[in-house]
């Protein structure tokens, strides 16, 4: 309210029930910023905030209480329980919304909405504002100006309250039990999808039923595969199993990565990458602090990663040279991590005036070097071919530091193999 300014209104509108198949729909996830807003959990919503409106600045649009759906489907809030529970001043049905929302538009300066995000809200508002505009001889004034709401939210919510960082810290503890459960349960002749499954079994009954996004369950050569998601091979002996997975906690997400031998052994070969990419991910995490450029953990991992390279022989000569012409990328080809929250890949800017910020206190990322050496790759000797490793962890940035959130799952060579011999 206090960024949006007097005079002015701002807009958004609640995610959309999805059509999975005939009549069968996706399970429903509220929309990020609707959810940060107004912690509403329902379709078929919209959110008015208007700065110092005597009749109440918070409005919400919603469905009307329908005994027969809450039969069907279960309960809703409806008018009642927008105000009362959810604390808007004011509710309205949503199927009211263009009768009355074009009043509410009438003589402000500027509408604050999500451009081009919600093609129906698009639509309706310069439909809305046109009608306005009409009325110009009754006195009436429309807003000159429409503005990205999300410039304002999205700064908001990259700085995490303790509240949110609370349930940040349950989605970390429960993702990295079901880490620990699948590392327990691989065996070769498994199929992926049945690693999976011990993951999703773990959040369940830990009381998570969302993962933050698909799973990625990758052995042997398919680890190389940076977003893979089929997750239908079987498990070799010898090879090395990447887990990308995460739960996520009343809309927050964790995101984990860990990479293990399937047979409970690291190879020679196997054992020297991995230990490049740990040390890599701990220099990275040194990084963290207050005050420190965000991209300064990137540069710290691609110089041990470079430099690591050229030692074992992957990679020929010199390291500032080599960097700086960015052949690591043919091995370690994504950035370091990325910001987390309510998305897995969460908002907000990474560059302020066309430089890397600085990070602040309550920044939550993830750091996650890698390194991926595909089956097909000529240039280096076979014993590293098809071997794929990421080692990725959820870092708080505190007062005078950082916090790794998801410190519960090994990641030690000494720790995987010993937890991997307690079978």
């Amino acid at each position: 309210m206090a960024q949006i300014g007097k005079k002015n209104i701002a807009i958004i509108s609640s995610a959309s029930v999805r059509p999975r198949n005939r009549d069968v729909d996706y399970p429903f996830r509220q929309d990020s910023d609707f959810y940060y807003l107004t912690g509403f959990n329902e379709p078929d919503a919209l959110a008015v905030f208007i700065p110092e409106r005597k009749e109440g600045e918070y409005i919400l649009f919603c469905r009307e209480f329908d005994k027969k759906k809450a039969l069907w489907e279960g309960a809703h809030a409806g008018l009642e329980g927008a105000t009362l529970v959810y604390e808007a001043d004011d509710s309205f049905p949503i199927t009211d919304v263009a009768d009355i929302l074009p009043g509410l538009l009438e003589n402000k300066g500027k509408v604050f909405y999500p451009m081009g995000r919600d093609s129906e809200l698009d639509h309706n508002l310069l439909e809305w504002l046109t009608h306005i505009r009409s009325q110009s001889r009754t006195g009436v004034t429309a807003p000159g100006e429409l503005v990205s709401l999300e410039h304002i939210l999205h700064e908001m919510r990259l700085f995490k309250s303790a509240a949110e960082i609370q349930l940040m810290k349950r989605a970390a503890e429960v993702s990295a039990k079901g880490h620990v459960s699948a590392m327990l349960k691989c065996q070769p002749g498994m199929f992926e999808y049945q690693v999976e499954s011990e993951l999703i079994y773990s959040f369940m009954q830990l009381g998570l039923r969302a993962v933050a996004y698909p799973s990625i369950v990758a052995g042997g050569k398919n680890a190389c595969i940076l977003h893979y998601t089929e997750n239908d091979a079987k498990l070799k002996r010898g090879d090395l199993l990447l887990i990308d997975a995460g739960a996520e906690c009343d809309h927050y997400a964790a995101d984990i990565t860990r990479t293990f031998p399937v047979s409970g052994r690291f190879s020679p070969a196997q054992k020297q990458l991995y230990q490049l990419v740990l040390d890599a991910q701990l220099a990275a995490i040194e990084q963290i602090k207050p005050g420190l450029p965000w991209n300064l953990a990137h540069e710290t991992a691609v110089e041990v990663i470079t430099s690591g390279l050229v030692k074992l022989g992957l990679l020929k000569g010199r390291v500032p040279k080599l960097i700086k012409d960015e052949k690591y990328k043919q091995f370690f080809m994504h950035r370091i991590g990325h910001w987390l929250g309510m998305d897995v890949h969460d908002v907000g800017d990474y560059k302020v005036d066309g430089e890397w910020r600085t990070l602040e206190p309550g920044m939550v990322l993830t750091i996650e070097p890698g390194l991926y050496i595909p089956l097909d790759c000529k240039t280096v000797d076979k014993k590293w071919q098809g071997i794929g490793i990421r080692i990725e962890d959820d870092v708080l940035v505190t007062k005078n530091g950082y916090e790794v959130l998801t410190n519960g799952v090994p990641k030690t060579i000494d720790e995987i193999e010993s937890i991997m011999q307690e079978v």
